[in-house]
This record gives structure tokens, C-alpha cells and sequence, in this order.
């Protein structure tokens, strides 16, 4: 949390709090006037920062950085990939259908630059993991056509892992490239895509500790690769044309460097403070539902519902406290209508109202004991005025 505000921040999953390093790492890049393209010696000093931080980005998702490409963001990142077209070791390959989750980002599950007849939604179970059967009755559908299948590896909402190795297994054999969302992944697990079989990923740097405004599309095979979404001068390789956000990039790429370092250990430390969060929670309201108990989750995501809780009002609660919460993604936060997350794991099963929405509570590497048990105490008093409410309800 930023002690400076003596608020606590349990909401990394929208944004983490930046590193020193990173800041650092921006703050000297600004300083510096070359343009990475020039060829003079202040531009060899910006090319030697920018290639330091693809290094690291490399290094992160264990590719050649010869397949990092920077970008604004996840989104655009994402825009990139979700082409029809692409380049594979120098031939034009062409996607004729995409595959996405119910339960992805909106970066993917808008298709990108697929025509809106040619993208279809798989169905995911109550825990908000992909029904397989609904994957493989997509692959049979495409009777060999090439084809992109999309899914947000960790979701940013409920905290599933999707299980890459049975997606994987599912597509061997068939002509489509995965493509995987890895912005909630990055920091907290391992990201190796060629183990993983993944295709190309999209990565953010502020989730895990870099500045805002920045992403790649890292790609695990350098010749096979989505056309540029922007040509312009030819910047990165020619896979994204405009001069480089050198400030940003070297941000990422400090934040990259800590990342590597801590995701190995899969944060055994946060997730106890999680777990044992999470069975205070259930003691004090039996009548919680957490969103993806049963499968993988993120280690530092607890979502939850309550038949008589409007995640909206209490997250407000919890703010007026002095304790930052979210009810849903940043993306969906403030707009009308369900989220698409909850929405297809209720119609799965999960036991909730999705109008309802879910409070979503995200940890960040540095929480400790004391933000946990400073939660607990504002949430036996919001959590207590939800049994009276639910009691009332029942009565009538």
C-alpha cells in the first residue's frame, strides 16, 4: 500500500503500485534526448535503454527478444494479435474464425480485427474454467480451416487460471494459433510461452509494478507473427511504427526484471494471507459464494458474492473506510450492465445474481498481516449489515 495516504490498496489486479526501480528507471530515461532510431551517439544511448528493457520483457516470458514488440498497452497489443492476418516464416497465413472466451477481457473478447460473424464465444463451467467439449465442437466446426483461438490465461475478475496444457492438448493436430492474455499472469506465475505452447501474448506493464501506458505483444516465434496494426516509420522492426515511449519502456523493463525474479515462488506468501482472508470471510457469511473456488486461481484473488450484497454500494463502503477495493474489472467498473465474467459462470451454475456483481479483493506483493486484519474488522461491520438485510429478506 502507499504508505503516504494511510489508505490500504487491495486492488493490484487493476493496477499495482509502482516500483522504485521502475520509477527510477523512467525518471532517467526522460532525461536522456536521443530518439532510438537516430544514429548518433544520443540516439545509441536510447537504443541501448530500449533493448535493455526488451531484454528484461525477453527474459520474463523466455522468447527471443527479437518477438517483443512495446505497445500503449494490453489492448493495442491485443488489437495486434487478433488479426486475420499473418506472417509465417514469410508467407501470408490467413485465420478464417477466432475462438474467445465468455469470460475474457474485452481486448479479446471483442474480437480485434475479426468480422463479427467470424468470432464465436465459448462457454466456460461455474468455476469460469472453458468447457473443453465446447472447444472441441469449435475445432471440428472448422474442418481444417486455420483459425486464432484467445483466451485471458489468468482472468483479471475471478482470478481462474485457465488450463493452458488441456487447451494445448485440444488444438494439436488443427491449424490455430493460440493466442494467450498474460497481463494478470506476469509477476505471479512463471510465463514461459513456448513451453506453453502459446503463440503470442500480451502483456501490461502497470500490473505488475511499471509505469501505465505501456504493454508488448511477445511473441514466441519471432516468423510467426500478426501484420502490424501500425506501419508508420517502421519502429519496432517494422511490427509497430511511432517512435518509442523510451520513459515508459524503461519502466517496464525494470518492472520486468523484479518480475522474473518473484513470480518463480508463485507468491506463497500472499497466498496464505488470501487463504486465510478467505476463511474469515466464510465464517463471518456463511452465505458467500467465492467465484472459482474449486479451480487454479491467482494467489493474491478473492471475488465473492452475497445474495443480498450490491458489490457497487459496498465497495463504496469499504472506500469511505479508507480501504480500496473493486466491484469487477477496471474496464467494467462505473458502466451499466452485468459483468460478461460473473454473467456466463451463473449461467454455468454459479450460484449468484449477476446484476448483484462481486466484490473483488486483490493483494499485492508487499500485504501484510496488518492490511489483512484491518480489512476484517471493516468487513465484520459491512458484513453484518448484509445478514440483517438477507434476514429480512427471508423474512418476508
Amino acid at each position: 500500500m502507499p504508505a503516504a495516504t494511510g489508505r490500504i490498496y487491495l486492488d493490484h489486479n487493476a493496477t499495482s503500485v509502482v516500483l522504485p526501480a521502475a520509477r527510477q528507471a523512467v525518471l532517467d530515461a526522460m532525461d536522456m534526448p536521443g530518439n532510438p532510431s537516430s544514429v548518433h551517439a544520443e540516439g545509441r544511448a536510447a537504443k541501448s535503454v530500449l533493448e535493455k528493457a526488451r531484454d528484461a520483457v525477453a527474459a520474463l516470458c523466455g522468447v527471443s527478444p527479437d518477438g517483443v514488440v512495446f505497445t500503449s498497452g494490453a489492448t493495442e497489443a491485443a488489437s495486434t494479435a487478433l488479426s486475420p492476418l499473418w506472417l509465417r516464416d514469410g508467407a501470408e497465413w490467413r485465420a478464417e474464425a477466432l475462438a474467445v472466451l465468455e469470460t475474457d477481457h474485452p481486448c479479446l473478447r471483442t474480437g480485434g480485427r475479426f468480422d463479427a460473424d467470424k468470432v464465436t464465444r465459448l462457454p466456460v463451467d461455474a468455476e469460469g474454467v472453458v468447457l473443453v467439449e465446447a472447444l472441441a465442437e469449435w475445432l471440428d466446426a472448422l474442418a481444417g480451416r486455420p483459425a486464432i483461438l484467445a483466451v485471458s490465461w489468468a482472468n483479471g475478475e475471478s482470478g481462474v487460471i485457465q488450463p493452458l496444457a488441456r487447451i494445448r492438448a485440444a488444438l494439436d493436430g488443427h491449424d490455430v494459433r493460440l493466442v494467450a492474455d498474460a497481463v494478470q499472469l506476469a509477476g505471479r506465475r512463471p510465463l514461459e510461452l513456448r513451453e506453453a505452447g502459446i503463440d503470442a501474448a500480451v502483456l501490461s506493464a502497470h500490473k505488475f509494478g511499471g509505469p501505465k501506458g505501456v504493454g508488448a505483444l511477445v511473441l514466441a516465434d519471432e516468423n510467426t507473427r500478426p501484420f502490424a496494426l501500425f506501419t508508420g516509420g517502421g519502429q519496432e522492426r517494422g511490427r509497430r511504427g511511432g517512435t518509442e515511449s523510451l520513459p515508459l519502456i524503461a519502466g517496464f523493463g525494470a518492472a520486468a526484471l523484479n518480475a522474473a525474479s518473484s513470480a518463480g515462488d508463485g507468491w506463497p506468501h500472499v497466498r496464505a494471507l488470501r487463504d486465510e482472508l478467505e476463511a474469515v470471510l466464510r465464517d463471518m457469511a456463511p452465505e458467500i459464494s467465492i467465484m472459482g473456488a474449486g479451480a487454479d486461481r491467482l494467489p493474491n484473488t478473492i471475488s465473492f458474492t452475497h445474495p443480498a450484497m450490491r458489490a457497487e454500494t459496498v465497495q463504496i463502503a469499504f472506500d469511505l473506510q479508507g480501504i480500496a477495493v473493486s466491484a469487477g474489472s477496471a474496464c467494467s467498473s462505473g458502466k451499466v450492465g452485468a459483468s460478461n465474467v460473473l454473467k456466463a459462470m451463473a449461467q454455468a451454475g454459479y450460484p449468484a445474481d449477476p446484476a448483484l456483481g462481486a466484490l473483488r479483493i486483490s493483494l499485492g506483493p508487499d500485504a501484510t498481516r496488518a492490511d489483512i486484519e484491518e480489512f476484517i474488522t471493516v468487513a465484520r461491520r459491512v458484513l453484518a449489515r448484509l445478514g440483517r438485510a438477507q434476514g429480512r429478506s427471508d423474512a418476508a
